[in-house]
C-alpha cells in the first residue's frame, strides 16, 4: 500500500453526498434556447466567429481562442444564432459577460467529427487540438488544459478524483458509470507529457468509484490510491502532498516538482475529444440540497439554470440557491444564468440545510482557524491586516497562498467571514499592482517620448550643419567663375522679365477680346451703372499707371 503523507488542517463537515447519488447519470432535456458565455475559462475570453442570424450545427465553432491563456467555445446543440450581446453570467462580480444566444432547432444535427491516433500524433497538435475543442479544467478553475499539458518528462501525473466539498458528487457517478472512458483520457494526458507514474487520488467515502476504477486500470500501471475522507484533500496542492508527500512551495507551479495534476473530469473531456472528435459542450451537474428528485445530470452547456431546476423539482422552502458546493460555491441571484464549464452542482438551499450565521462578533485570538488552515497560513493575522488595508503586510504574511477553502470560517467561533475580508484585499492588491504597472508603462512612454524629442532635435541640427557645409562649398565654386557667372545671371533674368512681361500682355488681350454675356437690350438704369463701373476702372487704371511713371522717374534721378 502506498504510503499517505497527511498535510496541515482541514476539516471534516457533514457530506450530504448520499442524495444525489441513489440513481444514475440522467440527460437533461434540450432547451428552447441556450446561452453560451463567451468568457468560462480561466484568461482571455473567446471571440465570437458568427453572426446574428447564422445557422449552426452541434459541435460548431462559434467562439475561437483569444491568445495563449484562453479557450474556444462551441455550438452546444444546431440551431440559429439569435442574438450575441451582454447577459447574466453565473460569477461572483454579478456582471454579465458577451454572450451568444442560440435558438435550437431540435434535431440535433452534428458537424462533421473526426477521430485522432493520439499515439502517432504529435504532442503540439494535440495541446493546439485540444485549445481548438475548448478543453478547460472542470474541477472549478477552468484553466485551459493545453497550457497545463505543455510539460514533458514529468514523474508523476496526479488525477485529482477527491471530490472532497459537500453535497457535490458528479465525478463519484462519472467514474461509477464512465471508468473505462476516464482511464482513456488519461492514457492520452500520459502520453502528451510522458509521465512516468500515474496516481489516481479518491476519498474513502466513494467505494464504488475506486472499485470500478481500480477494475478499468487493470494492465494500465495506473495507481488508484484512496486518501482520507478531509476536506480539501481535493485542492491540487493537497492532494500532491497526500500522494507525494512533495509540497508546492509559495508562488511554485507542480511542474517544477516534475508533477502536474488534472480533475477526473478534464481527463474524461479528453477522451471525448480525441477518440470521439465532440468538442466540450456538456458536463456532469449535481442538482441537489433542498430538492425533491435530487440526481446527477448531463447538461448541455449554457442550459439556462432555471430549467435545469425543474428537473429536481425544489421544496416549497427552498430559501436561495448555490453554484457549487457549499464551501467555496457562489450565490445565484439570477436563475436565468446558464450553465458554464464551471457548473458542478446547483444546491437549492434551505432553514434547516444551511441557517442564517449569527452576526460576527470581535475576534477572539482563538487561533482556531490556524489549526485548520490547510496553507499553514495565520488568518487572524491576514484578517487583520486585509481590515485594516494593511495590504504590504498581508502580502508579506503570504495572503495569495490562500485557497480561499472557507476552513477558517467553518472553524471560526465568532462566525467572522474570514475569506470575504481576503478576497477583498487580494481584490485591492491586484487593483493597486494593475494601477502601478500603468504607471510605469506611462513613465516610460513620457520618459521615451523626451528621449526621441531630443534625438529628432540633434538629427535636425545636424542636417542643417551639413546644408550650411554644402552651400558654403557651392558659393565658393561659384565664387570661383564669378565674371563668366555674373553675365549668365543677367543674361537668364532679363529672359525671364521678358517672359513675364509677354505673358502679362496675353492676360490683357485674351481679357479685352471676351465679350460679356446677357449685355444687351439693358434697361437704362442698368447701363448706367455699368458705365459707371467701367469710369472708375478706367480712372483707377490711369492713377496707377501715373504712380508707377513718377516711381520710374525718382529711380532715375536717384541713380
Amino acid at each position: 500500500m502506498r504510503p499517505l503523507f497527511p498535510f496541515h488542517g482541514g476539516i471534516h463537515p457533514a457530506e450530504h453526498k448520499s442524495p444525489s447519488t441513489q440513481h444514475g447519470i440522467a440527460v437533461a432535456p434540450l432547451p428552447a434556447r441556450l446561452v453560451v458565455t463567451l468568457r468560462q475559462h480561466s484568461g482571455s475570453p473567446a471571440s465570437p466567429v458568427v453572426a446574428v442570424g447564422d445557422q449552426v450545427l452541434k459541435g460548431q465553432l462559434i467562439g475561437a481562442a483569444e491568445g495563449l491563456i484562453s479557450s474556444s467555445v462551441h455550438a452546444p446543440s444546431s440551431g440559429r444564432v439569435v442574438a450575441i450581446e451582454k447577459q447574466p453570467a453565473p460569477h461572483v462580480s454579478g456582471l454579465p459577460d458577451l454572450s451568444i444566444v442560440l435558438e435550437t432547432d431540435g434535431e440535433e444535427r452534428w458537424v462533421e467529427r473526426q477521430k485522432m491516433d493520439f499515439c502517432n500524433t504529435d504532442p503540439a497538435l494535440l495541446r493546439q487540438h485540444f485549445q481548438d475543442m475548448g478543453v478547460v479544467g472542470l474541477g472549478g478553475a477552468v484553466f485551459p488544459s493545453h497550457v497545463k499539458l505543455n510539460a514533458s518528462g514529468l514523474d508523476t501525473l496526479v488525477i485529482n478524483a477527491a471530490e472532497c466539498e459537500p453535497f457535490i458528487s458528479c465525478d463519484d457517478m462519472l467514474m461509477r458509470e464512465r471508468a473505462a472512458e476516464v482511464v482513456k483520457g488519461i492514457s492520452i494526458a500520459q502520453y502528451i507529457m510522458g509521465a512516468r507514474e500515474v496516481l489516481i487520488g479518491i476519498e474513502d467515502n466513494k467505494p464504488q468509484a475506486i472499485a470500478a476504477m481500480q477494475a478499468a486500470c487493470e494492465e494500465t500501471g495506473f495507481e488508484v490510491v484512496a486518501v482520507p475522507t478531509l476536506y480539501p484533500s481535493g485542492s491540487a496542492k493537497q492532494l500532491i502532498k497526500l500522494l507525494t508527500g512533495k509540497e508546492v512551495t509559495s508562488g511554485g507551479h507542480p511542474t517544477q516538482m516534475g508533477i502536474q495534476c488534472f480533475n477526473v473530469a478534464t481527463v474524461y473531456t479528453m477522451h471525448r475529444v480525441i477518440n470521439h472528435g465532440e468538442p466540450v459542450i456538456s458536463r456532469l451537474v449535481t442538482l441537489t440540497g433542498n430538492m425533491d428528485e435530487p440526481r446527477n445530470y448531463e447538461v448541455l452547456i449554457g442550459t439556462p439554470i432555471g430549467d435545469l431546476l425543474k428537473l429536481a423539482r425544489p421544496k416549497a422552502d427552498t430559501t436561495g440557491y448555490l453554484m457549487g458546493g457549499p464551501m467555496m460555491g457562489v450565490p445565484l441571484l439570477d436563475l436565468s444564468v446558464p450553465v458554464v464549464k464551471a457548473t458542478n452542482c446547483i444546491i437549492a438551499t434551505s432553514q434547516a440545510l444551511f441557517p442564517p450565521l449569527p452576526r460576527a462578533m470581535p475576534c477572539i485570538r482563538c487561533a482556531r482557524c490556524a489549526q485548520a488552515c490547510p496553507a499553514e497560513l495565520q488568518p487572524q493575522e491576514l484578517f487583520w491586516f486585509s481590515k485594516s488595508r494593511n495590504f504590504e503586510k498581508a502580502r508579506e504574511y503570504k495572503l495569495f497562498d490562500c485557497i480561499e477553502c472557507g476552513c477558517c470560517n467553518y472553524v471560526c467561533p465568532s462566525h467572522i467571514p474570514l475569506v470575504q475580508f481576503y478576497r477583498f484585499a487580494k481584490s485591492e492588491m491586484l487593483a493597486h499592482e494593475k494601477d502601478r504597472k500603468a504607471a510605469d508603462l506611462a513613465r516610460e512612454r513620457h520618459e521615451f517620448r523626451e528621449f526621441r524629442q531630443e534625438r529628432e532635435k540633434q538629427e535636425k541640427a545636424a542636417r542643417h550643419a551639413a546644408k550650411a557645409a554644402e552651400m558654403a562649398a557651392k558659393a565658393a565654386e561659384t565664387t570661383a567663375g564669378s565674371g563668366e557667372s555674373v553675365a549668365g545671371a543677367d543674361d537668364a533674368a532679363a529672359a525671364k522679365k521678358a517672359a513675364i512681361q509677354a505673358a502679362i500682355e496675353r492676360a490683357k488681350a485674351k481679357k479685352a477680346a471676351v465679350k460679356p454675356q446677357n449685355v444687351d437690350d439693358l434697361p437704362a438704369e442698368a447701363q448706367a451703372k455699368i458705365d459707371e463701373i467701367d469710369l472708375r476702372r478706367a480712372q483707377a487704371s490711369e492713377t496707377a499707371g501715373q504712380r508707377v511713371a513718377i516711381q520710374k522717374s525718382d529711380e532715375g534721378q536717384g541713380a
